[in-house]
């Protein structure tokens, strides 16, 4: 179930930054008038940044992740 959560997490979060470049990109290609050029350079510089969040939301969920101890029943002698 962990798993599922930081999925989404991941998920959610690498949508959230393409949609805020693509429209940061759109709204400055209007203001400037330059068609598809801020759009296209926010759009791939977003991809490394979107690895590094990724890799850091996925450590950082991982590492909060408690391995179960193993119960050891008693042995009979």
């Amino acid at each position: 179930m962990a798993m599922a959560s930081i999925a989404g997490q991941v998920g959610c979060l690498t949508l959230f930054i393409i949609f805020v470049a693509l429209f940061a990109g759109l709204w400055l290609d209007h203001l400037f008038g330059t068609k598809p050029l801020f759009t296209l350079i926010l759009l791939i510089g977003s991809v490394p940044v979107t690895l590094f969040l990724m890799f850091r939301v996925v450590k950082a969920a991982t590492d909060r992740i408690k391995p179960v101890e193993e119960i050891e029943s008693p042995t009979e002698e």
